[in-house]
């Protein structure tokens, strides 16, 4: 089994579009850019922070 989530986001229509234009230039679906962008967040962090442990998790 798969060991993946689902999160859901509501936004007005015109960020929508725009958000889907960009995804659509950087040639990924708006789910695959948002996932690099959260990837892209969490490294962030963790550069600034050091690294998530399982124990901060819970």
């Amino acid at each position: 089994m798969e060991d993946k989530t689902h999160l859901s986001i509501r936004m007005d229509r015109e960020l929508h579009d725009k958000f889907q234009s960009v995804a659509s230039y950087e040639g990924r679906s708006m789910s695959g850019q948002i996932l690099y962008l959260i990837a892209r967040c969490v490294r962030d962090f963790e550069k600034e922070h050091g690294p998530i442990s399982p124990e901060d998790l819970e």
